[in-house]
């Protein structure tokens, strides 16, 4: 599977596909030559700024810098390089959905805090830093970006139903998730066409990222039977029950975006590059409002230095000034990828209208909405015991599957894997 930016909510069955994978990445390894003076640069479209990485090449004179955009399923092709021990790149990113699954193996990597990182860490959010620290306290990732999630909706289609289509009106009228949905109902009895929620798994996803618990604890004990994930099932099902889902899966998004059909979509910060790169021509007539239930983080990723690295401290400078405030605010310009680094924030690159939301300034919502997202423990197994409640979700719109027993299908199923897992 070719992981788009997107495609956010499929992470955790990829993960759960490949979560094994990671322990076979043994042995010392070796990248061949020691050449300090020449570094590679791995990392997918759209992770970083190719403009910014371009420079990166002649702001540092000291070393050859090599970027390679590596596509296709990139966490696979990382994790079989490092088993190999062969041809493994300097510099790597790695996904936010994969670096707890990372984490485990903390010594293929080397420490960025021996590097300098500890110095300037605090400019980066401290959620963030922590999500990359293995438990002895060992920094594997330095964040890229992150995903501070809110609602995205479709102006023009809200006006023509007669609802709030100013950001701070629609704001105090969607505070709660039922708030929402009965929106949701208004727009699709005004708009028959026009569905509120793209699919129950994206609601799951971003309640659940709404709390400080997710599927296991910080001892290592399935948690995923318990109210939250509960809570967050029945809220995901509500919609469905209502009507108001549309259904729509990665194959049917770009063509439910382009024509209509879909007049809200809730995501992070980078999933604007998506909704412009799909409905181009629907320029303008989007904004954005903080999500109903308060805000979530969904991606962002990071950058690490496996151990084979052959200039460490060349390459930490190169990282570090690839990821300074100014190329993260850089980087939001260019490609939608939100900084971890606040002080981005005030910088002109984020702080002017975007064309694209009708002129809305939208580090309006997002600023606030990264500073204020809970902090929740991420188990190495989390997103392999997360999948069967998307799987299960799924079968609940394919088939029409009972939700109470896609309910226990889907505990039933976790449990196994979380035992698979080593996880009590």
């Amino acid at each position: 599977m070719d992981l788009s930016r997107r495609s956010f909510l499929s992470a955790a069955a990829l993960t759960a596909a490949t979560a094994g994978l990671t322990a076979a990445c043994g042995g010392s390894g070796s990248t061949g030559t020691k050449n300090g003076k020449n570094l590679t640069l791995w990392y997918w479209g759209g992770g970083l700024s190719d403009k910014v990485v371009a420079d990166a090449k002649t702001h540092f004179t000291e070393v050859k810098l090599t970027a390679a955009q590596v596509g296709g399923d990139f966490k696979q092709k990382l994790v079989t390089t490092l088993a190999a021990g062969t041809s493994v790149p300097d510099i790597t990113g790695v996904k936010g959905e994969d670096i707890a699954s990372f984490l485990p193996n903390a010594n293929r990597f080397l420490d960025l805090n021996e590097l300098g990182f500890k110095k300037i860490s605090s400019q980066y959010l401290d959620w963030k830093v922590k999500l990359a620290q293995s438990k002895d306290g060992k920094q594997i990732g330095f964040p890229i970006d992150i995903g501070p999630t809110a609602l995205y909706y479709r102006e023009d289609l809200f006006a023509k139903a007669g609802l709030p289509t100013d950001p701070a009106k629609l704001a105090a009228q969607t505070k709660t998730w039922e708030e929402y949905f009965a929106l949701g109902t208004e727009l699709h009895k005004a708009l028959p066409g026009t569905f509120l929620v793209n699919n129950t798994s994206a609601v799951f996803s971003n309640v659940v990222g709404q709390g400080t618990k997710r599927f296991i604890d910080a001892n290592n004990h399935f948690i995923g039977d318990q109210d939250h994930i509960r809570t967050a099932w029945t809220t995901a099902v509500r919609p469905y029950q209502l009507g108001i889902d549309g259904k729509i899966n990665d194959s049917s998004w770009n063509a439910a975006v382009s024509k209509g059909a879909l007049g809200s979509e809730l995501g992070p910060a980078w999933h604007a590059l998506d909704i412009e790169q799909a409905a181009p021509a629907t320029k303008g007539k989007w904004r954005v409002a903080p999500m109903p239930g308060g805000p979530a983080n969904n991606g962002g990723s990071y950058l690490a230095l496996p151990k084979q690295c052959r200039n460490p401290e060349e390459a930490f400078k190169i990282i570090s000034w690839i990821l300074s405030p100014a190329n993260d605010a850089r980087g939001f310009t260019d490609a939608a990828i939100f900084p971890a680094a606040p002080a981005a924030y005030k910088l002109p690159a984020m702080t002017g209208g975007d064309a694209f939301f009708g002129g809305q300034k939208i580090i309006e919502v997002f600023g606030p909405a990264a500073q204020a997202i809970p902090v929740s423990y991420e188990a190495p197994a989390d997103a392999a015991v997360a999948a069967p409640y998307y799987t299960e979700l799924g079968n609940i719109e394919a088939k029409g599957k009972n939700p109470d027993a896609a309910w226990k299908d889907a505990v039933s199923q976790a449990k196994q894997i979380a035992q698979r897992q080593g996880v009590n």
